[in-house]
C-alpha cells in the first residue's frame, strides 16, 4: 500500500523533471515552414500546469477529506493517467496546454489524498517515518527525472507523458485493489472551489503579463489589462476568502507570522529555483548544442545531492530552528546563481561552469526545500496541519509558475543573449536572497503567537 500511495507522489513529481527536459524537442517538433511557436507560447506548457495545480490543491484536498480520499485518489490518478495520454497525442501546443491543465487537475486531486490515505493507514508511531518517507519520493524523482527525460526523449518527446500511461493504470488497478479507504467527515464545509478559480486565474492574469509584455510593450493596453486583472482577482479572492467558511486560504492563518513568512520564503524561493531550472537546460541546449539526453544527465547532478543533504541537515542539524537552514540553502542558492553568472561561457565548459554551481544549489535545495513547509506548520496545531502544509505546497507551485514567467520576460526570444542570461541569473539569485531573509523573518517573533482554531 505504501508503495502504491508514493508511487503516485513519485509519478507525479517525475513528470515536472521530464517534461523540463523535454521542453526543446517539443519546440523543435511543433515547428512549421510558416514557423514555430515562440518561447513564451512553450512556457504555458509548465505555467498552465503550476497555476491549475496550486490553485485546486487546497480545495481539492478538503474535497476527498468530505466525500472519501480513496475515491478522490483513484479518480485524480486515473485523470492524470488519460490526460498524459492526450499529452503525447497533442498535436499543437495550445492543445498540449488543454491537456497539461486535465493532468494538473488530476495531481491536486491524487497528491493530498495519497497522504492522508498513508498516514491513516499507519500506526501512530510509524506516521511521521511515512511522511518523511511520502515527502522524500519528490526528491528521488528530481534526482531520476532528468536522466530519465533525457532518455526517453530520445525516443520521442511524446513518451514524456506517455511513460506515465502504464504506470499510471497499474497505480489506479493496485489502489482499487490494495488501498483501504478512510472514513470521510461529511460534516465539514464544502470548500470554495469559486475562490479557486479565481485564484486561479488571477494568477493566470499575471503570468500572462508577464510572458506576453516584450510582445505587446511593458505599457500596451493588453499588458496593462492583465496586469489590472491579476490585482481584481487577488482582491476578488481575498474577499470571497473572508466570507466562506471554508476558504482556500484561511485569513486567520495568514495572520500567524511564522507561517505567513514561511509562505513568502516559500513562494520567492521557488520563484528563483523554477526560473534557473529552465534557464540552465535553456543554455545547454540552446547555447551548448546539447541533446536531451545529455542534458538531462548534466542536470541531474544537482538533485542527486538534494535527498542526502536533506537526511545529513536532519540528523545533523536537526536541533536548528528551520529558518536558519532556509536561510543557509538560500544564500547557497545565491551563490550558485552568481557563480553562474560570473562562469558564464558560450563555449561548452560543463565541469568548470556548471557542475560546481549545481552542486552548490542542489545542497542549497536541500536545506530549504523539506524544512519550509517544517517551519511553516511548526506552531500550528495538528488539525491545521494539513491545510498548512497544503498552502506551502500552493505557494510553491505559484512560485514556480512565476519564475518561468519572469525568465521569458528576461529571455524574450531564447537563450542566446549572454545579457539577458546573466540578468537571469542575478534574479535568481536576488529571489534566493529574499528567502533567506524571509526565512530569518519567521524567528523575528517577540510575543508568543496565537495560533486560530481549525476551520468548521
Amino acid at each position: 500500500m505504501t508503495a502504491i500511495l508514493t508511487g503516485a507522489t513519485f509519478l507525479a513529481g517525475l513528470d515536472l523533471f521530464i517534461v523540463n527536459v523535454a521542453f526543446e524537442e517539443i519546440g523543435r517538433d511543433f515547428t512549421t515552414a510558416s514557423g514555430g511557436p515562440t518561447l513564451s507560447e512553450l512556457s504555458w506548457i509548465l505555467s498552465a500546469y503550476a497555476v491549475v495545480y496550486a490553485a485546486l490543491l487546497v480545495p481539492m484536498g478538503r474535497l476527498t477529506d468530505r466525500y472519501g480520499r480513496k475515491p478522490g485518489f483513484v479518480a485524480g490518478l486515473a485523470v492524470f493517467t488519460l490526460a498524459s495520454l492526450a499529452c503525447g497525442f497533442a498535436p499543437g501546443v495550445w492543445e498540449l496546454v488543454a491537456a497539461r491543465v486535465l493532468q494538473a487537475v488530476g495531481a491536486a486531486a491524487m497528491t493530498p489524498a495519497s497522504l492522508g490515505l498513508l498516514l491513516a493507514a499507519l500506526p501512530a508511531e510509524k506516521r511521521a517515518a511515512g511522511a518523511r518517507l511520502w515527502a522524500l519520493t519528490g526528491a528521488i524523482a528530481a534526482a531520476l527525472g532528468p536522466a530519465a527525460g533525457g532518455g526517453l526523449v530520445q525516443l520521442s518527446w511524446h513518451w514524456a507523458f506517455w511513460i506515465n500511461v502504464p504506470i499510471g493504470a497499474f497505480l489506479v488497478v493496485a489502489a482499487i485493489r490494495f488501498v483501504p479507504d478512510v472514513r470521510n467527515d461529511t460534516s465539514a464545509p464544502r470548500p470554495d472551489l469559486v475562490g479557486a478559480a479565481v485564484l486561479a486565474a488571477a494568477i493566470g492574469a499575471l503570468v500572462l503579463g508577464l510572458v506576453q509584455a516584450e510582445e505587446w510593450g511593458w505599457t500596451s493596453g493588453a499588458t496593462l489589462t492583465a496586469f489590472a486583472a491579476a490585482l481584481v482577482g487577488v482582491a476578488a479572492f481575498a474577499g470571497l476568502s473572508a466570507r466562506h467558511p471554508s476558504p482556500v486560504i484561511d485569513p486567520a492563518l495568514v495572520r500567524v507570522r511564522s507561517f505567513a513568512w514561511a509562505n513568502v520564503a516559500t513562494l520567492v524561493f521557488n520563484t528563483g529555483f523554477g526560473a534557473s531550472l529552465l534557464l540552465g537546460i535553456l543554455w545547454m541546449q540552446q547555447v551548448w548544442g546539447f541533446s536531451a539526453l545529455e542534458t538531462g544527465f548534466a542536470i541531474a547532478i544537482g538533485p542527486l545531492v538534494v535527498p542526502p543533504t536533506s537526511i545529513i541537515a536532519a540528523r545533523r542539524l536537526g536541533h536548528l530552528h528551520p529558518s536558519r537552514l532556509i536561510a543557509a540553502g538560500g544564500i547557497l542558492y545565491a551563490v550558485a546563481a552568481l557563480w553562474q553568472l560570473f562562469a558564464l561561457s558560450t563555449e561548452p565548459a560543463y565541469w568548470s561552469t556548471f557542475v560546481p554551481a549545481w552542486i552548490v544549489g542542489g545542497i542549497g535545495v536541500g536545506l530549504a526545500f523539506p524544512n519550509l513547509v517544517a517551519a511553516a506548520t511548526a506552531t500550528l496545531p495538528p488539525a491545521q496541519g494539513a491545510t498548512g502544509s497544503g498552502i506551502v505546497s500552493m505557494a510553491r507551485q505559484v512560485g514556480f509558475a512565476l519564475g518561468v514567467s519572469v525568465l521569458v520576460a528576461i529571455l524574450g526570444h531564447g537563450a542566446a543573449d549572454t545579457d539577458a542570461v546573466r540578468a537571469a541569473w542575478l534574479f535568481v539569485a536576488a529571489c534566493s536572497v529574499l528567502a533567506a531573509v524571509a526565512a530569518l523573518a519567521m524567528t523575528a517573533v517577540r510575543q508568543p503567537e496565537k495560533v486560530p482554531a481549525p476551520v468548521g
